[in-house]
């Protein structure tokens, strides 16, 4: 047994990754019942990883509109635990190797931090080359990911496990991905193994140690000194447009080495006094603002949220951590105006949620 598995089995990193896995969802029933009997359910579970006996469980599905209609994969608590464990050792061999300027999933990191660093490369340059790549979490090939993660992970048991938990995934997003073909496929490569479950905390980090290679082609070999990356979106800057369209044609060459491919129409080399398109933002400049389809979206569901107030399915508390996060995430915009706005819409009615409140007491 390698000493890094046996690290990650050990009591220390369990109990670690048990109190990350309950983080903010203590109380759903699945983490309730796994903490009634916590210190039990971890020494099985331990005994089963040592043995090699543990086998990732079956995942419950379920859609979310945001906008985009998304099917998410939901894993066992313990195999959450498990996910947890896993990173807890791994995770820090590749942050070491991943370039600063990738954003998503990250101790430190996080979109507020991408959106800024847009802004300061837009405020430096002339040209921006926005792209994003088709299907991603539904396209990752697991042939080559296992590839990628082997480099840094010798130890057999450990990289075990991690087949175990990619394998996991194999055909969780098949009716969701379109098969594209590439040079040199033969008629079985239409049954490579390949998806990541959206909602998987490994998911996320497989997908930045999948694309850690193409971050290291575009910083070194194409020698683009202004590159960020969120999950699967992108962009690299330039004063010189003829430069940026030269890169797209490398990047699509590149990313067809990991069966991938990028929305090509919607990358266009465009000046960045046009406004670039960044995580729900639209980021000039000079300023920024919100895209009108997320304050469309959101102002839909703080009305919503509103209404359940009234009708006394959540608490006071729910709705102003609601409006107060809402807030906190368009501040980072020239919002003002927006918020105002949105803010008077929302009109508060103590009668009606009194009045709710008195006739669910009143129901035997």
């Amino acid at each position: 047994m390698s000493d890094a598995f046996r690290h990650l089995c050990s009591w220390e990193n369990l109990v670690l990754a048990w109190r990350a896995a309950a983080r903010g969802k203590r109380g759903t029933r699945s983490v309730a019942r796994f903490e009634y009997r916590a210190e039990e359910h971890l020494y099985v579970l331990r005994e089963r990883l040592l043995a090699g006996t543990y086998r990732p469980g079956r995942y419950v599905h379920f859609h979310i509109s945001d906008p985009k209609r998304r099917k998410i994969s939901a894993v066992r608590f313990e195999d959450r635990v498990v996910h947890h464990a896993l990173c807890n050792v791994i995770e820090p061999r590749f942050e070491r190797l991943f370039i600063p300027d990738s954003y998503a999933n990250r101790l430190g990191k996080g979109t507020h931090r991408a959106i800024a660093r847009l802004q300061s490369f837009a405020r430096r340059h002339r040209f921006v080359l926005r792209a994003d790549i088709v299907q991603h979490f539904a396209s990752v090939d697991h042939a080559i990911l296992l590839d990628v993660l082997r480099r840094q992970i010798p130890e057999v048991d450990v990289m075990r496990l991690v087949a175990a938990i990619v394998d996991s995934g194999r055909g969780v997003l098949d009716d969701e991905y379109r098969y594209v073909r590439f040079p040199d496929d033969d008629l079985l490569a239409i049954c490579r193994p390949r998806g990541l479950p959206i909602g998987n905390l490994t998911s996320q980090f497989w997908s930045n140690c999948y694309l850690h290679p193409f971050d290291q082609f575009v910083t070194r070999e194409l020698g683009c000194r202004a590159y960020l990356r969120y999950v699967d979106d992108f962009a690299l800057f330039s004063d010189n447009k003829n430069e940026l369209w030269a890169w797209k044609a490398a990047i699509i060459d590149r990313l067809a080495s990991l069966r991938l491919i990028i929305h090509e129409a919607r990358a266009q080399v465009v000046p960045v006094d046009e406004g670039i398109p960044w995580l729900g933002f639209v980021v000039f400049p000079t300023h920024r603002r919100v895209k009108g389809r997320k304050v469309r979206a959101t102002h839909r569901r703080l009305r919503e949220r509103l209404a359940a107030y009234h009708t006394g399915e959540i608490t006071f508390a729910e709705l102003d951590a609601a409006i107060h996060g809402w807030i906190a995430h368009v501040a980072h915009a020239d919002s003002w105006g927006l918020r105002r706005h949105v803010l008077e819409t929302l009109v508060m009615c103590p009668e009606r949620h009194r009045r709710a409140l008195a006739e669910r007491e009143s129901v035997p």
